[in-house]
């Protein structure tokens, strides 16, 4: 894999559709190009340094769970392969080789379908105030990254552009897109966690918690974004987990671990990364997409 870092595209003579914290997205009618840099955001705040190889691993492991979890629901996935694009990307092969994705253009939800297996962020603090998560009850007695005895799901809503995400509970994602639909992907969600947490486990990877997007394309629902990657979530290493703590992880809690520790306010303008943090979180996302797809 290259090293060199991309933080943003601006590929001439492609339509840009939008710009996220770590995706530029190009419009081509029925479908959108995915190009996922190496910019990285924390506290939903962009910052100013990129990791190494990031966007290729986001892609590639996203591309691996689609494939993998195609029998439960369909994805927005067309192709990752670059000469099965659009004629215009041919002249940005070098830089859309391994971390772009040509998808359906989909109604996203308004929702983000997040499943927590095990108790952690700002479920345990919700947790430790007053035995809930989302509204749902847990037994009392639970440490710190403690594992739940069935995977629960937790819906949030999504953040417009320099807002926060806000977790709800399953009758305020109702009322956002109505009891069938919320229903529905509330069953597939968890589906797909449990089958992937299982996969992942004999990889040597817990996964504590992850978030999942759904969109409706030609009336079909279908899994779209990203997808079980070490971005959307919580990577633990399994043979160093313990309760009581913040166990190892392959995923950018190092990046956060590390904001925490100079009391940042979490507000722009980020710091700069030093080069430690950045070569360390770079080795925990190859190290990811190893153990997962080998």
């Amino acid at each position: 894999m290259q090293n060199n870092i991309i933080l943003k595209t601006d590929l001439q003579g492609l339509k840009l559709f939008k710009r996220g914290k770590v995706r530029d997205v190009y419009d081509f009618g029925e479908n959108l190009l995915i190009v996922a840099s190496d910019r990285i955001s924390a506290f939903d705040v962009v910052l100013p340094n990129g990791i190494p190889n990031k966007g290729m691993v986001l892609t590639q492991v996203s591309n691996f769970w689609f494939n993998y979890t195609k029998d439960i629901i369909p994805n927005h996935c067309v192709s990752v392969n670059t000469n099965s694009f659009p004629m215009e990307c041919e002249q940005y092969k070098n830089i859309l080789d391994g971390r772009s994705m040509l998808v359906k253009k989909t109604k996203s939800l308004p929702v983000e379908c997040v499943i927590r297996g095990c108790l952690s962020g700002s479920a345990w603090k919700e947790y430790c105030s007053n035995n809930t998560v989302s509204g749902i009850k847990l037994e009392k007695g639970l440490l710190e990254s403690s594992k739940l005895s069935e995977p629960i799901f937790t819906p949030s809503t999504k953040a417009q552009d320099g807002a926060h995400d806000e977790n709800i509970n399953f009758n305020q994602m109702v009322n956002i897109i109505g009891k069938e639909l919320a229903e529905k992907i509330r069953v597939l969600s968890l589906r797909v966690y449990i089958k992937a947490s299982k996969f992942a486990q004999e990889k040597g990877i817990i996964i504590a918690d992850t978030k999942f997007e759904f969109g409706i394309y030609n009336g079909e629902l279908m899994i779209i974004d990203e997808m079980l990657t070490p971005d959307s979530s919580r990577f633990w290493q399994k043979d160093e987990y313990k309760t009581g703590d913040s166990p190892k992880s392959f995923d950018k809690q190092f990046v956060r671990d590390y904001l925490i520790s100079i009391k940042w306010d979490m507000k722009p303008p980020a710091p700069e990364l030093p080069e430690e943090v950045i070569n360390k979180t770079s080795e925990k996302y190859m190290e990811a997409l190893k153990r997962l797809t080998g």
